[in-house]
């Protein structure tokens, strides 16, 4: 196997720096045999170390030729006749899908020099792959050629359809996707098929990097809506012997600074700028820091966004008034005292299994009419988001001693909950922004379980991401937690920002995903 030009100069700079650290800690080392002998055994060390990096570098390589062996055959018969190939359903679905996210996992894995030709022109290229709209649409257009000619899901997954010349089998994660896609739309129906096919293979041995854990939470979750109480109760049963709580095991990982999923590629795209919100007047002369601390969903961190002299008046106006907090009933949508007790729930706006997300804190609401740095900071946020504030909530005060926490949640409001902030009537969450007000010895993160993201409190900033697309879609992507405070004392205020009001802020856009 060729070694790779990364391989060569990672190697080269590891032995070189061997050799000058060596060199400057011992330059001596000549004079005495007794020393040279443990350079010996230091050596054997690093022979052992480097034959484990050939190994792993190996395996990488080999990953990559099974992937392009795999590849390499099969476009070979695409190419043969591409319009009959593509004329099955399941091999369009399945092209778009590894343009649009299985050559990015690639991406990941492959040689990470951008000057190698491989890479620089697969990067140029994916400007001009399917996007996640793309990819959505081909599945709902598989669910429709399904209820139109009645097939079942383990007919179009075998590719038995009549006509067929180059059959195409489908595997765990294509089910999978279909049934996210159909759960995405709150179509139960379909969900229930394709992760009930999703299961099927798993259990018929298939390997998938999808756990069977997580395809039975989706799957309980559609049974359950469609009120069939007992198949429902039977897979929470068999799911409970799998794994008692997928998603908690992930939140907690992530609340230790364990499980984060932002690979080096990620990283690098990720920037620093002063922020003037578009040449914003109040914001010409003195633009904000902003720090992209996320990608996919964005999430940015704004630095010194409030002083300390204001942390301390809005700590002072919220201290007699703290009171238990609130969270939104899913069903009626009203806000209501969370309870301080902890449970394990089928949770009825995720349809999955995990602890009910109560929150173990104490908050009180500031209105700006009684304080003008109150109004100052309703004005700061609309002036460096760009969104109206007249229909926001008003800022929430919170205060978690030790041990505080906010279970895993979404703070928009779900299909199934059309009477979620009814009462407001100013619309569904479509932003939130976060103060931090104090720094946090130990704990106390604020972590997205489903993206493997992080954020961690640091006194005068901020954090804020989109709840919604611009299209009015929920964002799935931002369901988050506040982690329980291991030493310290920490205190946010957050700023709940509604729909009304937004129409020409942030227009709607077309396609779904945007």
């Amino acid at each position: 196997m060729t070694v790779s030009v990364s391989f060569r100069m990672g190697l080269c700079w590891f032995l070189l720096s061997f050799l000058f650290h060596s060199l400057y800690a011992h330059n001596d080392f000549f004079t005495s045999i007794g020393q040279m002998t443990d350079l010996l055994y230091t050596e054997k060390d690093l022979v052992t170390s480097l034959k484990e990096y050939i190994r792993q570098e190996e395996n990488r390589l080999e990953q990559v030729k099974e992937w392009a062996d795999k590849l390499d055959s099969l476009t070979n018969t695409a190419t043969q006749d591409p319009e009959g190939f593509l004329g099955h359903p399941v091999n369009a679905f399945k092209l778009v899908k590894r343009l649009n996210s299985e050559w990015g996992d690639l991406e990941s894995l492959v040689l990470k020099d951008t000057t190698n030709g491989f890479i620089s022109n697969l990067t140029m290229q994916r400007q001009f792959f399917p996007t996640e709209e793309d990819q959505t649409g081909a599945a709902k257009a598989l669910l429709r050629l399904q209820d139109t000619y009645q097939l079942s899901a383990n007919t179009i997954s075998n590719g038995d359809l009549p006509g067929v010349v180059h059959k195409s089998r489908m595997t765990v994660a294509d089910c999978f996707e279909l049934g996210k896609i159909a759960y995405s739309e709150a179509d139960y129906y379909h969900t229930e098929l394709w992760m009930a096919q999703a299961l099927t293979q798993l259990d018929e041995g298939e390997e998938s990097t999808i756990e069977k854990v997580t395809v039975m939470d989706y799957l309980n979750y559609a049974i359950y809506q469609q009120g069939e109480l007992e198949r429902a109760l039977e897979l929470t049963k068999r799911m409970l012997k799998l794994d008692p709580l997928p998603e908690r095991k992930k939140y907690e990982m992530l609340c230790r600074g364990e499980g984060v999923k932002m690979t080096p590629r990620r990283q690098s795209r990720l920037f620093c700028r002063y922020f003037d919100n578009n040449h914003n007047p109040w914001l010409l002369l003195a633009p904000v820091k902003q720090e992209d601390e996320w990608d996919r969903p964005r999430i940015v961190r704004y630095h010194d966004i409030i002083s300390d002299s204001e942390i301390k008046t809005v700590k002072e106006l919220a201290k007699p008034r703290l009171r238990r907090a609130t969270i939104s009933n899913p069903i009626t949508g009203v806000l209501e005292t969370a309870p301080y007790r902890i449970t394990t729930v089928h949770d009825p706006n995720t349809g999955k299994l995990t602890t009910a997300h109560y929150r173990v804190s104490k908050s009180a609401w500031l209105y700006e009419y009684e304080h003008s740095t109150i109004e100052k900071i309703n004005q700061r946020i609309e002036d460096v988001t760009g969104l109206e504030m007249d229909t926001a909530e008003e800022l929430q005060v919170a205060n978690y001693g030790v041990g505080g926490q906010y279970e895993p949640h979404f703070d928009f409001g779900r299909k199934d909950e059309p009477d979620a902030f009814k009462e407001l009537g100013t619309g569904n969450r479509i932003a939130t922004w976060l103060f931090y007000m104090s720094d946090v010895s130990a704990g106390g993160a604020t972590v997205f379980p489903d993206v493997g993201a992080a954020v961690w409190p640091k006194k005068g900033t901020a954090v804020f991401w989109y709840n919604l697309f611009a299209s009015g879609e929920g964002d799935y992507s931002t369901r988050h937690a506040a982690c329980p405070v291991l030493v310290g004392n920490k205190w946010v205020s957050n700023k709940w920002i509604h729909e009304r009001g937004q129409e020409f802020r942030r227009p709607c856009a077309m396609s779904e995903m945007e």
